[in-house]
C-alpha cells in the first residue's frame, strides 16, 4: 500500500475512523503485498462493475452523462470529470464514490449493497496499476439491486402501468417546473421522477402533481423541502418500488402515508428526523429489501425489531461501517492518556513529604563551614 492509497482514504472516510487506522502501522505493512498483487480486469474488475455500476451507467441508461461500460467511456468520464485517472486512483471519482459513507449524496452504487473494502481494493489498486481493460470487452448489466430488481420479475408483478385522468396534466405541471419524468429504461412504460436537483426550490406544492402519475416506480425527493403533510399524495403511487427522502425534514409522521407502499423495495431515510416509533408504520411493506437510516434516531434496538417484521431487510445504521473506531476509538486513547497524565500530577503532592527530611537535613551543611576556619586558626 503506498503513501497515496493512504492519503486518499482519508478524504474518503470520516475522520475519527482515519486517525485510528493510520495508528495501525502493522496492518497497513500487512496489506502492502496484497496491493502489489496484478488486478486481472476480466475476473476482478468486470463482475463488480457489471453487477453494481452498468444499469445506471450503460447502453440503456447514462446517469450524469456517464457511461461505465466501455473502456473509452470509462475514460471520457460524465458531467462531473474523470471517472478513471489510470494510475491515480486517489484523482479517480469511480474510486472516490465507492468509498463514500453510505446514505452520502454522491455514493455509488447509489441503491443496492455497497461495494465491501475487499471490492474497493481492488478497484484501487486496478486504476493504481493503469487500470488496464481490454478494448474488446463491453459489459452488460447484470442482476438487479434492492430497490429495482429484474424486470421480468418486479415489473412483471406489478401488472401493466395504470394511467390516471390526469396524468398528462400533471407530466406537464412538473415539466414546467423542471422536474424530470422520465421512463425507467428502454420499452418500459414504468417511470422516475427526480425532484433532487432542484434542491430547496421544491415545496409541498410542487410535489403534489405526482399523485395522478400512477406508473411511477422510483421517486427522488432528497434534499427538498417536502414535510410530512406533503407526503400525502404519494399515497396513490402503490407501483413505487424506490423512495429518496435523505436530507429532507420528514419525521415519524411522514412515514405513515408509505403504509400501503406494498412493492417498495428501498427507502432512503438518511439525516431525517424519523426515530424507532416511526419505523411501526413500515412494518407492512413486507418487500422492503434495503433501508438507510444513517444519522436518524433510530436505535439498533429498532433496526432488530423492524427486522424481526421483515425477514431479508437490510438496514444501514452508518455507524457498522467503522468497525477501526469501535474497537480502537482514539478518542479513547487520548482520554486515558489524559487520566494518566492527571493521576501522575495528583501523585506528587503525596511525594513531597518523604523529600522533606533531606531538605531539612541541607540547612547542616553550612556548619561544616565554622570547622573548616577552625582548622585553619589551629595551622595558624
Amino acid at each position: 500500500m503506498t503513501f497515496n492509497d493512504v492519503t486518499y482514504s482519508a478524504k474518503a472516510m470520516k475522520a475519527s475512523f482515519l486517525l485510528a487506522a493510520a495508528t495501525a502501522t502493522s496492518l497497513l505493512a500487512g496489506s502492502a503485498g496484497a496491493a502489489d498483487a496484478k488486478i486481472d480486469f476480466a475476473k476482478d474488475i468486470q463482475p463488480l462493475l457489471e453487477k453494481s455500476c452498468v444499469s445506471c451507467h450503460g447502453a440503456e441508461k447514462q446517469k450524469g452523462d456517464l457511461r461505465l461500460d466501455s473502456r473509452a467511456a470509462t475514460l471520457k468520464g460524465g458531467k462531473d470529470g474523470a471517472s478513471v485517472v489510470p494510475g491515480q486512483a486517489d484523482k479517480s471519482d469511480l474510486y472516490r464514490r465507492v468509498t463514500l459513507a453510505p446514505g452520502s449524496d454522491d455514493v455509488m452504487p447509489s441503491k443496492g449493497d455497497l461495494l465491501t473494502k475487499a471490492q474497493t481494493d481492488l478497484i484501487r489498486d486496478w486504476i493504481n496499476q493503469g487500470a488496464n481493460w481490454p478494448d474488446s470487452i463491453v459489459l452488460k448489466a447484470v442482476g438487479g439491486d434492492a430497490g429495482k430488481p429484474a424486470a421480468d420479475t418486479v415489473f412483471a408483478a406489478l401488472g401493466e402501468p395504470k394511467s390516471a385522468p390526469g396524468e398528462a396534466a400533471a407530466l406537464a405541471k412538473l415539466e414546467a417546473a423542471g422536474v424530470a419524468v422520465r421512463p425507467i429504461a428502454m420499452n418500459l412504460k414504468w417511470r422516475e421522477a427526480n425532484f433532487r436537483m432542484l434542491g430547496t426550490n421544491v415545496t409541498d406544492e410542487t410535489i403534489a402533481p405526482v399523485r395522478d402519475i400512477l406508473p411511477l416506480v422510483e421517486l427522488n425527493l432528497a434534499g427538498t423541502r417536502v414535510t410530512d403533510a406533503g407526503l400525502q399524495p404519494v399515497e396513490a403511487l402503490t407501483s413505487l418500488l424506490a423512495l429518496h427522502l435523505e436530507h429532507t425534514k420528514i419525521t415519524d409522521a411522514g412515514l405513515a402515508h408509505l403504509k400501503n407502499l406494498s412493492h417498495l423495495g428501498y427507502l432512503n431515510l438518511f439525516d431525517t428526523a424519523v426515530t424507532d416509533a416511526g419505523l411501526e408504520n413500515l412494518k407492512g411493506l413486507k418487500s422492503l429489501k434495503r433501508l438507510y437510516v444513517w444519522e436518524t434516531k433510530v436505535t439498533e434496538a429498532g433496526a432488530a425489531e423492524l427486522k424481526k417484521a421483515i425477514p431479508g431487510l437490510q438496514i444501514s445504521l452508518g455507524w457498522e461501517h467503522e468497525p477501526v473506531v469501535k474497537s480502537e476509538p482514539v478518542a479513547a486513547k487520548e482520554a486515558a492518556k489524559a487520566q494518566k497524565s492527571e493521576d501522575k500530577k495528583a501523585e506528587k503532592p503525596a511525594d513531597k513529604p518523604a523529600d522533606k527530611p533531606a531538605a531539612a537535613a541541607a540547612p547542616a551543611a553550612p556548619a561544616a563551614a565554622p570547622a573548616a576556619d577552625a582548622k585553619k586558626d589551629e595551622k595558624k
